[in-house]
């Protein structure tokens, strides 16, 4: 997989350079695997930044799809990201119905359906996000399966929460909506103002909400539930920075379709900080081995 590492490292580099930061924090043999995971979430993830239609972004969606469920090689071609996936897979024993869920939740990015409810959005969190969390604790387990099932919920939908937030503009200016339909009915906020590009009051009273959940997530994952072992907190750290990103939209009250941008330098400093002590973001089981997060 040595070939293949560096095209992987360079596209998390690029595509989410939180992940890149938190990875190089991570013990050094659990790296590579973690490049080449990440590097597949930023290949499906961005699928709809790649195209003008659906139909293209679903035979890239197949092709993955193929990737993970072909038995020959000949499928991926020169493809690293895809040939680095496979021995991951193979030698972390990382589920493959995990991974094909995932492809088939990123399905919905391709249209501009609106996202019907909450709860909705919380299975889509699931699928994606807290996946990804889950699959990057089983290669940090060295291929152990992580039980950890409320953290990984709690993770991955204050990430995904995060997320929605910084590219509400992106996705409002190309038709999509990630904000719930039950959500702004509740607050009386009109999904025309949202594909016009106007801010109401009651639209930011919407994200304002969203922003207070996402925040009671990350809460609930630093201060309640059983704790993670500490072993497990490199596949969580990517999620330190999201109370950074939070706190700049709260206090700017700037237009939500131009979110404010945190610098990188705090953005890297909070990851180091997380990674020397995890518990500032993690609710850490101090009966672990690796309560200090595993760093060798």
């Amino acid at each position: 997989m040595d070939k293949w590492i560096e095209v992987c490292t360079t596209r998390v580099r690029e595509a989410d350079k939180d992940r890149f930061l938190a990875t190089l924090f991570a013990p050094e043999r659990h790296r590579a695997p973690l490049f080449a995971l990440y590097a597949f979430d930023a290949e499906i993830s961005e699928v709809r930044d790649r195209i003008n239609s659906p139909m293209p972004g679903e035979v890239r969606l197949q092709w993955w799809r193929d990737v993970l469920t072909e038995t020959e090689r000949s499928y991926a071609g020169a493809n690293p990201v895809a040939l680095a996936l496979r021995e991951v897979v193979r030698n972390y024993a990382l589920p493959v119905p995990l991974l094909l869920d995932l492809i088939d939740a990123h399905a919905f990015d391709l249209y501009n359906r609106p996202m019907p409810t909450l709860s909705a959005l919380q299975a889509y969190a699931v699928a994606t996000s807290a996946t990804m969390i889950r699959l990057a604790a089983k290669v940090v387990n060295d291929g152990a399966e992580a039980e950890d099932e409320e953290a990984f919920r709690h993770a991955g939908m204050a990430s995904t929460l995060t997320w929605l937030l910084r590219r509400f503009g992106t996705h409002s200016s190309r038709g999509q909506r990630y904000l719930p339909n039950d959500v702004l009915a509740r607050h009386g906020a009109q999904a025309a103002d949202i594909g016009a590009g106007r801010v109401s009051k009651k639209l930011r009273s919407v994200l304002a909400g969203l922003r207070a959940l996402a925040g009671s997530h990350l809460a609930t994952l630093k201060n309640e539930g059983p704790g993670v072992p500490g072993r497990l907190a490199p596949a969580f750290l990517p999620v330190s920075t999201a109370p950074l990103v939070l706190a700049a939209m709260e206090r700017a009250k700037a237009d939500p379709f131009r979110p404010p941008v945190v610098p990188q330098w705090r953005r890297q400093l909070t990851l180091w900080r997380a990674a020397r002590g995890p518990e500032r973001f993690l609710n850490v089981r101090r009966d672990d081995p690796a309560g200090s997060g595993g760093r060798r």
